[in-house]
């Protein structure tokens, strides 16, 4: 593997990391202060850094060659430091049409789409116009388990009618937000379970569609996008909506969650990267016992391993890109899986030491480290909780060596 990277991916480096520094750094707070006066609404400010984004051609740069004119024509091992740099503020990728869950669900209808829906859906998604969410999870079952998913798709004639609860849908609670994927069961009788799952575009002002409550995680509410609780009281949609046909949900569930995760880690690294630079400023500049911070040995030790936690990590992520990008999505599964569990356990170790290090400030909202740790926490459980990942990656590697 060499991971050093092309003329063409070195510039689109140093153009995100100069965007970053030149546009988005520069109004984390205003962002903020913008969101706290509206909440669900995509603040003008993010319209007009998408604009400049945009122009700049730093556009749906996670979107692979087979995706056509929209796409950046990056593979995942090219996008994975673009990542890295926008996962440095929360909500830096939306800037650059990189944000969950707008990826998975653009992957989605390009790989599985029909013409119509492309063209109802990606195409605006593509284009920034509108935002999206991916329903899945519910709060009576263990939805880390997909076929427990309980919410009913039914058909009745031309239309599917859909009856159910979900909650910690995240980018439901905001305004632009125009469509759901759901997934639901249109089959629950069928002896395999992993074809009774399905899933279909609903369009949120469908109605029968009621938006209960913003879920928090760790008392924020991540606004503008929030996670929502939505029910769906007899939901009715065209037959049209269906993605690729019944009993697919759970097919595309794994399609769409393999690339999501490697994403995810990516970001992960980021933050971990902006905590520990952080940290290298906090203990340069803090005075304790007389002396600067960095003259304890506790604190170089903290720094140390910090730096190696975040370079092991990396590592393995652009192994797991590497291997996705040339041999497939399921041979890198195992891959996947490990950097899944790593990434977050090491980014809210760093964090946790950033925090240490800050002290009161570090559990504050004058820092991004109490709002990232939450964020790193929630990661922990988003697509797949650790102990599914482990549960999964132990059964395969005994499986591996018994044959």
């Amino acid at each position: 593997m060499n991971f050093e990277y092309s003329e063409k991916v070195q510039k689109l480096i140093k153009q995100v990391s100069d965007f970053m520094d030149d546009h988005v750094f520069p109004v984390e707070q205003e962002m903020h202060d913008l969101v706290a006066k509206d909440q669900w609404t995509t603040p003008a400010l993010m319209e007009e850094l998408k604009a400049k984004a945009k122009a700049a051609g730093l556009w749906n740069l996670f979107l692979p060659v087979a995706y056509g004119k929209y796409s950046a024509g990056l593979t995942n091992l090219e996008y994975a430091p673009l990542a890295e740099i926008m996962g440095k503020v929360m909500w830096g990728p939306e800037v650059f049409n990189c944000a969950a869950p707008d990826t998975g669900n653009m992957e989605v209808l390009a790989k599985y789409g029909s013409e119509a829906q492309k063209k109802q859906w990606l195409e605006p998604l593509l284009e920034g116009k509108i935002r999206s969410a991916f329903a899945m999870t519910e709060p009576e079952v263990a939805s880390s388990d997909a076929t427990n998913i309980e919410l009913r798709i039914d058909r009745e004639g031309d239309e599917y009618v859909i009856n159910g609860r979900k909650f910690y849908i995240s980018g439901a609670c905001r305004k632009q937000c125009e469509v759901m994927i759901v997934m639901g069961k249109t089959d629950p009788e069928n002896s395999n379970r992993y074809i009774q799952q399905s899933q279909v575009l609903v369009p949120m002002k469908t109605p029968g569609v009621t938006v209960v409550r913003p879920m928090q995680v760790f008392g924020y509410v991540d606004a503008p996008e929030g996670h929502a609780e939505i029910t769906f009281e007899n939901v009715r949609v065209p037959v049209e909506n269906i993605i690729v046909g019944e009993g697919k949900g759970f097919e595309i569930a794994q399609g769409r969650l393999g690339p999501g995760r490697v994403h995810h880690c990516m970001r992960s690294i980021g933050v971990a990267q902006r905590a520990l630079d952080l940290m290298c400023k906090r203990v340069n500049e803090r005075i304790v016992f007389g002396r600067p911070m960095i003259k304890q040995q506790s604190i170089r030790e903290d720094i140390a391993l910090s730096a190696c936690q975040i370079e092991q990590a990396r590592l393995m992520t652009l192994k797991a890109a590497h291997k996705m990008d040339t041999e497939g999505n399921k041979a890198a599964k195992d891959l996947i899986a490990m950097i899944k569990i790593v990434a977050p356990n090491m980014s809210l170790d760093v964090l946790d030491r950033a925090i240490q290090c800050h002290g009161a400030v570090g559990v504050s909202q004058d820092t991004f480290l109490a709002h990232a740790y939450a964020g790193q926490r929630t990661l922990r459980l988003a697509d797949g909780p650790d102990q599914v990942h482990m549960m999964q990656l132990g059964r395969d590697l005994v499986k591996q060596k018994a044959e």
